[in-house]
């Protein structure tokens, strides 16, 4: 009976130390995964951010001369006011300044113009009757306009310019608004079905 009850005791104290291992183990590979998982979204985030700042080098990139463009426009706007000026000027006038005035003038534009192309910037110069996009113009009256489809361009007052896909001005118009009705007030009784 004392070899069963040392064999016993023997057994006893080994099957709480083999659950210690056993827990032990596990414990220590519910780590593993803990710090493998943090691993996993650490460089995921990694990624994330890697990716989101090569998006801001690309769009510093492509918008990092919008300023500048801004500062250009009314230099643009000028240029083509005083050639147009220049143009509808009495004929003595225009033929002193014509010659000289006219060439450096359009010589300026034309140097401007090729920076604008070399830097993406391009105008915005919708035509008549073209629709109206919000997006794009401006509106800056709404007239009636008998053969203009409403909502459609009636005139340009200001071509908008757009660097790239982002519009740096819009272009302001003016914009045909539906006819208003000519035989009489929309709201009087006497324009109601009375049946």
């Amino acid at each position: 009976m004392s070899e069963t009850t040392h064999s016993q005791a023997e057994d006893a104290p080994a099957a709480p130390q083999e659950k210690s291992l056993d827990t032990l183990l596990a414990e220590a590979q519910a780590r593993i995964e803990e710090q493998r998982d943090a691993h996993l979204r650490a460089v995921a985030e990694a990624e994330n951010i890697r990716k989101r700042a090569q998006a801001d080098v690309a769009a510093a990139h492509k918008f990092g001369v919008e300023r500048f463009a801004e500062s250009l426009m009314p230099v643009m706007d000028s240029l083509e006011a005083a050639l147009a000026a220049a143009a509808d000027s009495p004929t003595a006038l225009r033929d002193v300044l014509a010659s000289a005035l006219r060439d450096g003038l359009e010589l300026t534009l034309k140097q401007l113009r090729a920076s604008f192309q070399k830097a993406n910037l391009v105008e915005v110069l919708p035509a008549a009757g073209e629709r109206f996009d919000p997006h794009k113009h401006q509106a800056m009256a709404a007239v009636e306009a008998p053969n203009a489809e409403p909502n459609s361009i009636v005139t340009v007052m200001l071509k908008g310019y757009r660097l790239h896909d982002r519009v740096l001005r819009p272009a302001l118009v003016t914009v045909a608004k539906a006819l208003e009705n000519r035989d009489g007030n929309p709201i009087s009784d006497s324009n109601l079905n009375t049946n």
